[in-house]
Order: C-alpha cells, then sequence, then structure tokens
C-alpha cells in the first residue's frame, strides 16, 4: 500500500481493519486461509453489536451500540483487499467477500454485503455560521486565516495545513494546490476572497516579525514545545474543536467548512462539473454528496423552473390565436 503512494492515513486504518479481522478469526479459531462467507458474516454482525467504546463530552459513551455503517463499509474494503492480495499470490482460490456492483453502463446492480447507508451531509445554518464566525474572532490571527482559507478554498484537513507561501498568487486571489499535498493527486487551483487576502497579508507580516523571513510551510506553531515548526493536521483539528465549543455549535469539523463552500457554490448556480472541479473530486456522485441545499432552496428553484416552462406553454398556446 505504500509503495503504491497510499496516504499514511488510509494505510493505517486499512492496516487497522486487518488487524481487526484477524484478531475475530483468532477468537473464533477461524484460519484466514479457510475462511468462508459465514465467518465473515459473523465478524459483521460483531461489527454491528459491537458495544461503544468511544466516549463524546464529558464521560458520556455513544448510546447505540454498535461500529458506524461508514466505518463497517471500511473496513470490509480494507479486508476485501487483504483476501484478493491471498488470492493474487494463490494462497486461496477464491475471496469470501462479495464486491458490490453500481447499475452503470447497462449493467444489473449487485448489493454489496452491508448495505450502504448515505447520511445527508451536515452543514451549519446562517446562525450557525455567524456564532462560528465570532468565536473564531477570538483566535490568533493564524487560526482566523485558517478558518477563512478552509471556506473559501473548500479545503480538506491536510490540503490547507500543507500550505506554502509560494502557493498563492495575490494579484489574482489564487492558490494553487500541490498534486503531493490533494487527495486524488491531481494539481487544482482555488480562489480566495478579499477578506481572506487582507488575512494573509496581516499573517505573513506577524509571522515576519515574530520568525523573520521563512520559506516553505505557511502556517507555523508559535507554542514553546516546537517554535516555528509546520502545523499539523491534528493542531488544525484541536482548533476547529476550540472554536466548536466556544460557539456552542457541536456538530462543527474541519470538513464543514469544505461542505458549507461547495453547497454555497450550487447556491450561486455553478454546475456540478464546476464543483467538482473546485473540489477535486473524481466523480460526480461524491461531488452530490457534498451538497446540501434545503428543502426551501429547492421550492424556490421548483418555482422559478415551473413559472418558466408555464410561460412557454402559455407563448406556443397563444399561437392558435394566430392564422397561418
Amino acid at each position: 500500500m505504500a509503495n503504491i503512494g497510499r496516504a499514511p492515513n488510509t494505510i493505517d486504518a486499512y492496516g487497522r481493519a486487518v488487524d481487526d479481522h484477524l484478531r475475530f478469526c483468532a477468537a473464533e479459531s477461524a484460519e484466514p486461509l479457510y475462511v468462508k462467507a459465514d465467518t465473515v458474516a459473523a465478524w459483521i454482525g460483531e461489527m454491528l453489536e459491537r458495544p461503544p467504546t468511544r466516549r463524546h463530552g464529558k464521560g458520556a459513551s455513544r448510546a447505540s451500540p454498535g461500529l458506524a455503517n461508514a466505518t463497517v463499509q471500511q473496513r470490509l474494503v480494507a479486508v476485501r483487499s487483504f483476501y484478493e492480495f491471498l488470492v493474487e499470490d494463490g494462497l486461496r482460490e477464491r475471496n469470501p467477500i462479495r464486491r458490490g456492483q453500481a447499475g452503470r453502463r447497462g449493467r444489473r446492480p449487485k448489493q454489496g454485503l452491508v448495505r450502504r447507508i448515505e447520511q445527508a451531509p451536515w452543514i451549519p445554518t446562517e446562525a450557525d455560521w455567524q456564532r462560528i464566525l465570532e468565536a473564531a474572532r477570538s483566535e490568533p490571527l493564524r487560526n482566523r486565516l485558517m478558518v477563512s482559507l478552509a471556506y473559501d478554498g473548500a479545503l480538506r484537513r491536510e490540503e490547507l495545513v500543507q500550505l506554502a507561501g509560494d502557493d498563492f498568487d495575490p494579484a489574482y486571489r489564487l492558490i494553487r494546490l500541490r498534486a503531493e499535498t490533494t487527495k486524488s493527486k491531481r494539481s487544482r487551483e482555488v480562489a480566495y476572497g478579499e477578506a481572506t487576502g487582507r488575512l494573509f497579508m496581516a499573517y505573513l507580516t506577524e509571522r515576519r516579525n515574530i520568525m523573520g523571513r521563512v520559506g516553505g510551510p505557511l502556517l507555523r506553531s508559535t507554542s514553546n514545545r516546537n517554535p516555528g515548526g509546520p502545523l499539523g493536521a491534528s493542531s488544525w483539528s484541536k482548533i476547529v474543536e476550540r472554536i466548536s465549543r466556544t460557539s456552542g455549535v457541536s456538530r462543527l469539523s474541519t470538513h464543514s467548512f469544505r461542505h458549507l463552500r461547495l453547497t454555497d457554490l450550487a447556491r450561486a448556480d455553478w454546475t456540478i462539473d464546476q464543483i467538482a472541479q473546485y473540489a477535486g473530486h473524481r466523480d460526480l456522485a461524491t461531488t452530490m454528496r457534498y451538497i446540501h441545499l434545503s428543502g426551501r432552496e429547492l421550492a424556490a428553484r421548483f418555482h422559478r423552473a415551473n413559472t418558466s416552462v408555464h410561460a412557454d406553454r402559455e407563448r406556443l398556446l397563444a399561437r392558435l390565436l394566430e392564422t397561418p
């Protein structure tokens, strides 16, 4: 996995998934080289009934048992890859984990072992967004810039913290995301607004006064433990958690800024292809999951479209009044 360029987080997640499966096999005295579908089904059942272990808030555990649907899906993908490796090496004849198939290009859709649950992405309301920005105002200048960049550029966590000063084009207010920092390993350009531009210039001045002229990563640590060092992804997560607590918007995450930005682009009547290019998505289906227009917005669009169609119908019917 590492040799073919998978991201470290992906490798870690796949490793934990395979480890979880092998632990289950050991507990059931099942040899992975001879595991069949019934053992896989038993493992899935155990994951769906597993007692909650993660804690949220002040000692409160998750109410419902079982791993989240997305976690189960991810573990199945990883362990399927593990068994594919065994099949390719001639250690097994077939893969015990059935693969689902989308109904595309005339193919008949095939359900995977676990039905995928698609949750609508959460995005802040206008009132939530105002509280978030109000809470962010009390943060240091660097953190305020990060909030603004995360929204304007619809940036993933890793893309944000790996920004370098040379990636910015202030004349056109553009950021060039290098291929090695993106999830798809494809470079792309995103824009930022005037307010973000002012925050960017103010931060450069502040950073120069504290650290002097330094190249490389834009966002630098000011802690005593790592002064001047590049900021890590976990630091951004902690900043967002603090803003979430201060604002009282408990569902805020590092990805919320990206969801909101892409939805705002849809509200501004960008096409799905334009939004996918801005987000760096290879698959338009992924982009569709990110966009979350409210029922009120969809209803307004429906009435506008219906009014336009009705006007066209009336215009054509009016031609019946004319003699050929």
